[in-house]
């Protein structure tokens, strides 16, 4: 089976998400040639200022995704506050109102659905520390399209509810301790290591 390159990376995180973000990007170099979409939950009472905090902390530019916008390497794009991040086919950002999905809008699982459409077996799913079940259904669609899925082990989730309802589908391919999960990024994105039903890898 040939190897295919990783062209996106989407992460969904909800509470403690902002520390496992920052660890994360912090280990990526400027050279990373993957786009990364961030849902991360938080209040809509809360300034949208999470681009400007990750900024200092990484390589990569940290900017707020724009409705039409192309998908770009290098970039961290973060699902601005009050709507859902599409992915459309032509591989362009798209900004939706829409209902709430688990309850939240931006939805992890309505991003990873679209990128696993538009982006195929070219995509990476992360599921990070988070309450509820968002991310999950997206996982399984990931899957379906010959992506591959990272989640957070539970050990070091500060909260494991969404890493635990994304390996409950048995579709994830490693389940990681947050300090693993930047190295493992780099090998899949660098190695275009994306074979269709790797091993479970727990660490």
């Amino acid at each position: 089976m040939p190897k295919r390159n990783v062209r996106i990376v989407v992460v969904v995180a909800s509470l403690g998400g902002l520390d496992a973000l920052t660890r994360i990007l912090a280990e990526l170099p400027s050279a990373f040639p993957a786009a990364i979409a961030v849902v991360q939950h938080r209040g809509m009472s809360l300034p949208n200022l999470l681009g400007e905090i990750l900024q200092p902390r990484t390589k990569l530019h940290v900017k707020n995704a724009a409705d039409g916008e192309a998908i770009q390497p290098g970039v961290v794009y973060i699902a601005p506050p009050g709507v859902h991040l599409v992915v459309e086919m032509s591989q362009r950002f798209a900004l939706r109102d829409g209902v709430k999905v688990k309850h939240v809008r931006p939805s992890g699982d309505v991003l990873f659905e679209s990128a696993a459409e538009a982006f195929g077996p070219e995509v990476v799913g992360l599921v990070l520390t988070g309450g509820d079940g968002d991310g999950a259904d997206g996982v399984v669609a990931i899957k379906r399209c010959g992506g591959t899925v990272i989640s957070q082990d539970e050990a070091t989730a500060r909260d494991a509810s969404m890493p635990r309802s994304a390996i409950a589908t048995g579709d994830v391919d490693y389940v990681l301790p947050l300090a693993a999960i930047g190295a493992k990024l780099q090998e899949l994105v660098f190695g275009g290591g994306n074979s269709p039903n790797p091993p479970i890898a727990f660490a």
